[in-house]
C-alpha cells in the first residue's frame, strides 16, 4: 500500500500535491450538503377574521398599542417594564447566549489553530548511564510552535450545524419579542384592572355614604315615632353589606399595585404613592385595527419562533446524515525544539508535520441511522408544534375579537341599567318622602343601584382588558424588526463571528428609576 506521504502519481510531487488536490476537491464539493433543504411552510389563512365586524379595521395595527389609550401613566409603566422587567432581562441574556453559540459554531468552517510552548528540564540517573559525565545527564529542552486542525466540510455537516445554530438563535430572538408583547399586555391589563377596582371602590364608598344617610333617617324617624325597628335593621344590614365590599376591593387594589411594581422591576410597594390616586378607565376607540389573518401569521413572534425551530430541526437531519460519509480533516503542526532558548526556530531545530486523516463510521452505521431517524422524528414534532402554534394564534385572535365585541355590548346594556337604577332610586326616595311608598322599596332601589353600578364598572374593566387581549393576540402592532438589543446582524453568508454585531440594550439600562 502506498503511504499517504509518498509521491503523488498525479502531480509527481510529494504529499503536498496530494493534499492540494484534496483541498481543491473539498471546495468543489462545498456546494453539496446532505439532508433535506429547508422550505418555509406557507400555512393557509382566511381572507379576514370570522369575528370581524364594522368596528374592526383590516389595516395594520399601530405600533405600541398602549399609546392608543392616551394615558401617560400607562405609557410610562409599559416603557419602563420593557427595560427593567427581570423576565425580559433573562430572555435578552438567553438571546445573547444563543447568538454567541451560533458565532462559536460558525468558527467550525475555519481552521482551528492553537499555539504551544514549553520548557522541560530533566536528569537521567547515573546508575542507568554509567560512564556518562554528570553534566551530560542533565538536559534542557525549549519547544514552541503551532498546531492546526481543519475539517473539510465535504458533505455539509459543518454547514448544517451552523444553519441549525443560527435558526435556534433566531428562535430565541423571536421568543424575546413574544415576551415583550406579553409583558406590555400584562402591564396594560393589570393597570386597567387597577383602575376598575378603584372605580368599584368609589362606587361602594358613594353608596355606603348614601346608605348611611338612609340609616340616619330611619333612626330619626324611629325616635320621632314614625319609623319601625324593622326599617332601621334593614337599613343597617344593607349599609354593613356594602361596607363589607370595601376591604376586599382595597386588597385587590394593593395586590394589583404590587403586581405592576414587580412587572416594572421594582419592589412591590414602590408604586403605591404614584398609583393610589384613582383615575378613570379610558374611553374605548370606535374602531380597532387588527389587520388580516395572513398578516397575523407573518407578524406574531411565537409563530416566527416555531418556524425557526422547525428550520433548526430540519438542519439537524443533515448533521446526522453526514455521519454516513467519511469525515476528512487536515492536521498540521510547525514548531521548534532546542536545548537553548536562543536556538529556537533556527533551521536545525525546526519540526513540522502535515497530512490528512479520514474517519468513517461505516462499521457503526446502525447507530448513525438511528440518529437520523431520531432527527426525522424531532422534525415531525417541530412541524406539528408549528402548525399547532398557527392554529392557536388564529384561535386567540378570533376569541379575543368576539370577547371584546360582546363585552362592549354588555357594557352598553349595563350602562342603561345603571341609569335606570339611578332614576328608580331617586323616585323611590321621593315616593317614600311623600308617603306613597314604604321604606322597603327605597332599600330595594338602592341595592339595585349599587349592583348595577358595580356590574357596569366590572364590565367596563372587562371590555378594556378584552381590547388589550385583542392587541396582544395580533402581536400588538409591533413593527417587524429585531428588538433594540439586536439591531445589527450580518447575512448568513458572513462568517460566524459576525452574526451579532451590536447589543444596544446593555444590562446597565436595567437600573431601576426611583419612584
Amino acid at each position: 500500500m502506498r503511504s499517504l506521504l509518498s509521491p503523488s502519481p498525479l502531480t509527481g510531487e510529494g504529499w503536498g500535491g496530494g493534499v492540494t488536490l484534496l483541498v481543491l476537491s473539498a471546495f468543489l464539493l462545498s456546494a453539496c450538503a446532505v439532508g433535506p433543504d429547508y422550505v418555509r411552510p406557507q400555512p393557509a389563512a382566511p381572507a379576514q377574521f370570522e369575528r370581524a365586524d364594522a368596528a374592526t379595521e383590516t389595516t395594520e395595527p399601530v405600533a405600541e398599542f398602549w399609546q392608543r389609550f392616551e394615558d401617560p401613566v400607562l405609557t410610562r409603566l409599559v416603557q419602563e417594564s420593557l427595560v427593567a422587567n427581570h423576565d425580559l432581562r433573562g430572555a435578552l441574556a438567553r438571546v445573547e447566549q444563543a447568538f454567541a453559540l451560533a458565532r462559536l459554531q460558525g468558527y467550525d468552517r475555519l481552521p482551528t489553530v492553537t499555539a504551544e510552548g514549553g520548557y522541560t528540564e530533566s536528569q537521567t540517573s547515573a546508575d542507568q548511564a554509567p560512564g556518562v559525565p554528570a553534566q551530560a545527564l542533565e538536559t534542557e529542552i525549549y519547544d514552541a510552535g503551532a498546531v492546526a486542525f481543519w475539517e473539510l466540510d465535504l458533505f455539509g455537516r459543518v454547514r448544517r450545524s451552523i444553519e441549525s445554530s443560527r435558526a435556534e438563535a433566531a428562535a430565541a430572538e423571536a421568543d424575546l419579542r413574544a415576551l415583550q408583547v406579553s409583558i406590555a399586555a400584562e402591564v396594560a391589563r393589570s393597570y386597567f384592572e387597577l383602575r376598575g377596582h378603584q372605580e368599584q371602590l368609589r362606587i361602594a364608598q358613594d353608596n355606603a355614604a348614601n346608605q348611611r344617610e338612609t340609616l340616619n333617617l330611619t333612626e330619626l324617624r324611629l325616635k320621632a315615632g314614625r319609623g319601625t325597628e324593622f326599617d332601621t335593621a334593614r337599613a343597617r344590614a344593607q349599609l354593613e353589606s356594602t361596607l363589607s365590599r370595601i376591604p376586599a376591593l382595597e386588597a385587590d387594589i394593593a395586590a394589583t399595585i404590587h403586581r405592576l411594581a414587580v412587572l416594572n422591576g421594582r419592589q412591590p410597594g414602590e408604586l403605591r404613592a404614584e398609583l393610589e390616586a384613582s383615575q378613570p378607565l379610558p374611553v374605548l376607540p370606535a374602531t380597532v385595527a387588527v389587520g388580516t389573518p395572513a398578516e397575523l401569521l407573518r407578524r406574531r413572534p411565537d409563530i416566527q419562533a416555531a418556524e425557526r425551530r422547525l428550520a433548526a430541526a430540519t438542519a439537524r437531519i443533515g448533521v446526522a446524515t453526514a455521519d454516513l460519509f467519511p469525515r476528512v480533516t487536515i492536521n498540521g503542526a510547525y514548531g521548534s525544539a532546542a536545548d537553548s532558548l536562543g536556538d529556537l526556530f533556527s533551521s536545525s531545530t525546526e519540526t513540522f508535520a502535515f497530512g490528512p486523516s479520514i474517519s468513517w463510521a461505516f462499521l457503526d452505521l446502525g447507530r448513525v441511522r438511528s440518529r437520523i431517524a431520531a432527527s426525522d422524528a424531532a422534525t415531525d414534532a417541530q412541524l406539528a408544534a408549528y402548525e399547532g402554534t398557527v392554529l392557536r394564534a388564529l384561535e386567540e385572535a378570533e376569541s379575543a375579537l368576539v370577547r371584546y365585541r360582546k363585552t362592549r355590548d354588555e357594557s352598553g346594556h349595563l350602562k342603561d341599567a345603571a341609569e335606570a337604577s339611578t332614576k328608580a332610586a331617586q323616585m323611590a326616595r321621593l315616593r317614600f318622602d311623600a308617603g306613597a311608598a314604604d321604606f322597603l322599596q327605597v332599600l330595594d332601589a338602592e341595592r339595585s343601584l349599587l349592583s348595577a353600578e358595580d356590574q357596569l364598572a366590572e364590565s367596563r374593566t372587562r371590555a378594556t382588558t378584552a381590547l388589550v387581549a385583542v392587541y396582544r393576540s395580533v402581536a400588538g402592532g409591533w413593527p417587524e424588526r429585531a428588538p433594540q438589543s439586536l439591531t445589527a446582524r450580518k447575512s448568513d453568508d458572513d462568517s460566524g463571528d459576525d452574526i451579532l454585531e451590536a447589543s444596544n440594550l446593555s444590562r446597565n439600562t436595567a437600573t431601576k428609576k426611583e419612584s
